[in-house]
């Protein structure tokens, strides 16, 4: 079916189409001409869910191919798909509930990969950094050459296996990257960092065991090493240079969110916006040499290699306790609020990274490592200066980063967005990927193709003050629903801009000639 559209008064052309019952079917082609005489070619498809009792409508994707402009062929927005979520009987006439009404929204779940679905295709790599020091790193979608890309980083304690959620949902749609900071996951250094000591037992924390690092003195590449958060930066920095080669968008949790934020701060340049998943507002003990140089040297050791007699008798006493997966398992019983969810893998990962022989001394390290050049406030205070985009998802039942935090981070940022997941925990990508991984997606497509709405918020919808959707999707066959809590910038500005930039912000549709009017 084809339908013509030219100049006229309408804010939400696709909003309009999908009013019209033609929208119901499979497929829908229309064509749009702008008050240039611009004209546009688009083709819509529209997936029913029939597990839905009454055959509701639970996610319309709409994809946009085709689209050319008929002066230069030009215009390819390389699979740009805009999420509307509909909340309507298919066979009845509305397909989208009143936009200022609508509380309960649905969303995709994710694919199936038992069941059939296409998933992304994981891959794992090490690349050579600096000597002894390899960093691992996963990879999906790489076939998505005109896509952005999208870079993860991990918590601390854990690694780039905790975006696998990720990494085969929106690698389906973008070329994405997850790493191992060093000094943690995959990322351990491949030898001691020490030369072996005389005594034998000096590294035997277990009694079996022979640990790395706790050797006499440190090897010749490891003098100035220390696992902390300039490194790191360091690290993310040569990554995004040297193996993705071109600006990101980064996501972080927790530490991940700070290191994000840390390199959003310092090398602009090299990101396109930035997601923070309830993000820590801190990191490190011990003061930075740089910034309290009289301070720093009240802490003799800072981190390096070998670790100190005293450090090695608090270490052998508390590592114990530490890797115990009894002790790991009551951590992830914390940070997880939902705990029906199975987190066996995510467990049986992190017992296997203590189990490294560079796991306690580079614990060791991290945990007396100084605090780094820039505090969290002044990251924050930088992208407010550089107008980096900025997301804020938090979970709201975190018990260590507690919203309180991201709404903090939202007040020095004015324009960033704010989401608020409940319930969910510390790690609200593991726990709800589903609404995670929709955020994300529709927050880079609302940057990268303007004329796409941001996620979860309806044309015209005032957020000043908080806006709440009780977001539903499908897991496994199970309905289930979290509340959003979004807050945004003001409107009126948004909606000024969108008014002056939006190509398709003055369209309307009109039948052509040979197509009766329904």
């Amino acid at each position: 079916m084809n339908e013509e559209a030219s100049g006229g008064p309408s804010k939400n052309w696709l909003h309009r189409l999908a009013k019209t019952r033609r929208a119901l079917s499979n497929s829908h082609s229309i064509r749009i001409k702008t008050e240039t005489d611009t004209q546009f070619d688009i083709s819509l498809q529209f997936d029913f869910d029939p597990r839905v009792p009454g055959r509701r409508l639970i996610d319309s994707w709409a994809r946009c191919f085709d689209i050319a402009n008929p002066e230069d062929g030009s215009f390819d927005p390389s699979g740009a798909c805009a999420s509307y979520t509909l909340d309507a009987e298919v066979n009845g006439s509305s397909v989208i509930s009143g936009a200022q009404s609508t509380q309960k929204v649905l969303i995709p779940g994710l694919p199936d990969e038992e069941g059939g679905d296409e998933v992304a295709t994981i891959t794992s790599h090490y690349w050579e950094w600096k000597p002894k020091l390899s960093v691992h790193y996963e990879t999906a979608g790489s076939q998505n050459v005109n896509s952005p890309p999208v870079l993860f980083l991990p918590g601390f304690g854990v690694g780039s296996f905790h975006y696998e959620k990720q990494l085969k949902d929106l690698g389906r749609r973008y070329r994405t990257w997850a790493l191992d900071f060093v000094g943690q996951g995959m990322s351990l250094p491949r030898e001691d960092p020490t030369l072996q000591s005389e005594d034998e037992n000096k590294g035997k924390l277990d009694g079996e065991t022979n640990f790395w690092g706790f050797g006499d003195e440190s090897e010749a590449w490891a003098e100035e090493l220390v696992f902390s958060v300039d490194l790191w930066h360091e690290q993310v920095r040569y990554f995004v240079e040297e193996v993705i080669k071109e600006p990101t968008y980064i996501v972080g949790n927790s530490l991940g969110g700070f290191m994000a934020l840390y390199l959003t701060a310092l090398n602009p340049e090299l990101v396109k916006g930035v997601i923070l998943l309830n993000a820590t507002p801190f990191w490190g003990f011990l003061p930075n040499p740089e910034r309290s140089p009289r301070l720093s040297k009240l802490f003799p050791w800072a981190g390096t290699f070998p670790l100190p007699p005293r450090i090695r008798k608090l270490v052998a006493s508390l590592w114990g306790k530490i890797s115990d997966p009894k002790t790991i398992a009551e951590i992830l019983g914390q940070v997880y609020t939902d705990h029906s969810l199975n987190v066996d893998k995510v467990f049986t990962r992190i017992v296997e990274i203590t189990q490294h022989p560079a796991a306690a001394a580079s614990f060791a390290s991290i945990m007396f490592a100084p605090q780094g050049r820039f505090s969290f406030n002044e990251t924050l205070s930088r992208c407010r200066e550089n107008g980096k985009p900025v997301c804020l998802v938090y979970g709201k039942q975190d018990p260590w980063v507690t919203p309180i935090w991201g709404l903090q981070a939202r007040r020095q940022v004015p324009n960033a967005l704010y989401y608020e997941i409940s319930p969910a925990g510390h790690c609200p990508h593991d726990e709800v990927p589903e609404v995670v991984n929709f955020l994300v997606h529709n927050w880079i497509q609302n940057l990268e193709f303007g004329f796409i709405s941001l996620p979860l918020v309806e044309e015209g919808e005032n957020t000043d003050y908080g806006v709440t959707k009780n977001v539903e999707f499908f897991r496994k066959g199970t309905r289930r629903s979290v509340d959003v809590q979004f807050h945004g910038f003001k409107k009126s500005l948004w909606g000024w801009v969108r008014s002056h930039f939006n190509p398709f912000a003055n369209i309307r549709f009109q039948p052509l000639a040979n197509e009766a009017t329904p």
